[in-house]
């Protein structure tokens, strides 16, 4: 019996991707769509979805994250935008409900490792940097991504980074911070996502990056998410849980 899933922001451009995709696949069955003024709600009941994969926007991600568990059905969320204590609440909630879901900063499986190696080489280089570009459609910044890999980096760090007195003629000339790991966003045309990761040691320097060249490529990561979401009792954060 195939598996039950409703697409919210299905006119997007990851939405009609999620669609396609999942109307391709043997074992996934596609039972409704959703838009920004539909009752997302009602017809989670009406279809009887089992997942919901939400691609929207940074300012409704969190309600729509809350309505989507509270309908019973398995998050699968690839919007960006959430902040640390509401995904917090979110697995907080899903906890309660032994309910599992997950917030994918990216779907790529390539993303995915780029963060994964770049968090073992933060164990021997403390000092990193990243920089992001995505296209100019992209409002939040920095990407979820960024933000996901620093986080990683920081956890695996076996030294603490290097620190000296700066000075910015410039507000912002040295990006955001987290955890010591500076971030630069970009939004430029002709670009979809790239994320580069700057390491530098005694002598050294090591790049690890990553080029999203089709909106195609994060497909592999929602069907994954979308077989193996029903197996968990628990929302988690990062496709890294279940490679």
């Amino acid at each position: 019996m195939s598996i039950r899933i409703f697409v919210n922001g299905a006119k997007g451009r990851m939405g009609q991707e999620a669609v396609k995709a999942i109307k391709a696949a043997t074992d996934l069955s596609l039972v409704g769509q959703a838009g920004r003024h539909d009752d997302l709600a009602q017809l989670i009941h009406s279809t009887r979805a089992q997942i919901v994969v939400d691609f929207t926007d940074a300012e409704s991600v969190f309600d729509n994250s809350k309505t989507i568990i509270a309908a019973g059905a398995h998050p699968v969320i690839g919007t960006s935008g959430l902040l640390a204590v509401q995904i917090e609440q979110l697995q907080a909630l899903c906890h309660a409900r032994r309910l599992g879901g997950i917030i994918a900063p990216n779907f790529s499986i390539g993303a995915v490792l780029m963060m994964r190696f770049a968090a073992q080489a933060a164990r021997y280089f403390a000092n990193a940097e990243i920089v992001e570009i995505h296209h100019p459609g992209k409002l939040d910044a920095p990407s979820g991504t960024a933000i996901k890999t620093a986080d990683m980096m920081a956890k695996a760090r076996s030294e603490p980074p290097l620190q000296r007195a700066e000075k910015e003629l410039l507000l912002g000339a040295r990006g955001a911070n987290l955890a010591e790991v500076h971030i630069h966003s970009l939004r430029l045309p002709g670009t979809l996502a790239e994320q580069e990761v700057l390491l530098g040691g005694v002598g050294e320097t090591l790049s690890i990056r990553h080029h999203t060249l089709s909106r195609e490529t994060f497909m592999t990561g929602v069907l994954l998410a979308c077989r193996k979401v029903l197996e968990l009792d628990t929302l988690v954060y990062g496709l890294e849980n279940l490679l």
